[in-house]
């Protein structure tokens, strides 16, 4: 097992926020997930599990964490084939981009519309990335996880995912994604390659792809009321406050224009929740992770 210490959450975030964390401990073997909980007893500290940093918003100053991230970086590989579905083991540290890329020039289907999602395969599963239709936890066919120091394998019929949410059995944030395996179709690599770059120029004309940005900042009430329309209309499209801004492009992007805050991020983000339940009655629930967390 691998350990820093005092790491910078401001280097480890796509946001580019956040302060100092107690230590980070890297797990690349079952022997680092067997020492981990006794490590992580002795340092005391909220665990907080981290990939690519794409779904955080990381608070100022030193913080009472300690980073879990675990660096499995095998595959992406075809392992076989099942109920017509061909079967693709990767670790939870490899970046998602280079997943789809592998499907592409493999021809295999069923995970395009994940195009465009930074972070890493650990992080998509956790969270159950999803986007044009297509969500990540409805191609697994079983994904390794740790818990309690234990490798474990959970089997699709075991995992109990909804939307942006992954829970296995009575566990719900107690274990770390290792590795997934997805069960994919076999399709013309022409053709997934054109629909993903079709979905990837359709998402970029959309939202800040290229900004400092932790993705959507909030969960969708409803497919037909989206957390975008809301605040949109609430009057928070492009909205600014201390180098922080809700993006021109997609009001459910928050973006660090380079000089922002965690602070600043955080007072954003309670001022458009209260104005969209004001003006519509409606509580905007987090999808971005604030850690540590300060309100639900």
């Amino acid at each position: 097992m691998r350990e820093i210490a005092s790491p910078q959450l401001a280097q480890r975030t796509t946001l580019r926020l956040g302060g100092t964390a107690i230590a980070e401990l890297i797990l690349d073997s079952a022997e680092d997930v067997a020492r981990l909980p006794r490590r992580l007893r002795a340092l005391g500290g909220q665990p907080v599990i981290i990939g690519a940093g794409s779904n955080l918003l990381a608070q100022d100053g030193d913080l009472p964490l300690v980073l879990v991230r675990p660096d499995f970086m095998q595959g992406p590989e075809v392992v076989g084939e099942e109920d017509g579905k061909v079967l693709v083991r990767v670790g939870a540290a490899v970046p998602l981009p280079r997943l789809l890329r592998f499907c592409a020039g493999q021809g295999l289907s069923g995970l395009e519309g994940l195009i465009g999602i930074p972070g890493t395969v650990g992080g998509a599963v956790a969270m159950n990335a999803g986007s044009f239709g297509v969500e990540t936890c409805t191609k697994i066919n079983n994904i390794q996880v740790a818990s309690n120091g234990e490798i474990l394998t959970a089997t699709a019929a075991a995992l109990q995912y909804a939307y942006r949410s992954l829970h296995i059995g009575d566990k719900k944030n107690d274990f770390i994604v290792l590795e997934a395996t997805f069960g994919l179709t076999r399709a013309a690599s022409d053709g997934i390659s054109n629909c993903m770059r079709h979905n990837f120029f359709e998402k970029k004309s959309k939202q800040p792809v290229t900004a400092l940005s932790a993705g959507c900042v909030f969960k969708n009430p409803t497919p037909d009321m989206p957390a975008g329309k809301l605040l949109d209309q609430a009057g928070f499209k492009g909205k600014k406050l201390g180098g922080m801004a809700f993006s021109s492009l997609h009001a459910n992007f928050m973006i660090n224009e380079g000089r922002g805050s965690a602070k600043a991020a955080l007072a954003l983000l309670q001022e458009a929740r209260e104005a969209v339940r004001e003006r519509f009655g409606i509580k905007l629930e987090l999808e971005v992770r604030i850690v540590p967390c300060l309100f639900p």
